[in-house]
């Protein structure tokens, strides 16, 4: 990947609906080869997909809950039937794998402390777990799906 390619990558993060024409005239190439570089990244994998981001509150997920997951069994066993159940879970926004006392981490968006309980009913009965802590994000200071690929721009 080099430098254009990471210039098409800051400017597509940040809106992915400009036009082709657009992405090209700011990384000064035609609309051909700024093309040809989007469907390549595409095709690579480096561009995942395109999305619409909403705003969880306009939506109804008013709640965001971070959940620390000791887990009870470390075989792979266990692994795939909680990667199945927490995939299969809508409200499941975001799962990691964590170093540490926590062996994983939820982000979850629910509407209100009701649709919390109900999660956390379905995934204790699904998995057995060791602990479960939840945190809830009392605000957002600061969101964002764009990786800071400037930075590296300006090495």
């Amino acid at each position: 990947m080099d430098r254009t390619d990471l210039k098409i990558l800051a400017i597509l993060q940040e809106d992915c609906s400009l036009p082709v024409a657009e992405v090209a005239s700011r990384v000064n190439l035609s609309q051909t080869p700024c093309w040809r570089r989007i469907q390549r990244l595409e095709a690579q994998g480096v561009i995942q997909r395109r999305v619409a981001i909403l705003d969880p509150e306009s939506v109804g997920f008013d709640l965001s809950v971070f959940i620390e997951i000791e887990a009870a069994d470390h075989s792979p066993e266990w692994l795939d039937r909680f990667a199945r159940t927490v995939a299969a879970m809508p409200e499941v926004m975001e799962v990691y794998r964590m170093a540490g006392d926590v062996d994983y981490l939820l982000r979850v968006a629910v509407g209100s402390m009701g649709e919390y309980d109900d999660f956390y009913r379905r995934l204790i009965a699904e998995v057995p777990l060791k602990n479960v802590t939840s945190r809830f994000a009392m605000e957002r200071v600061k969101s964002t799906t764009a990786y800071p690929i400037q930075r590296q721009l300006q090495a």
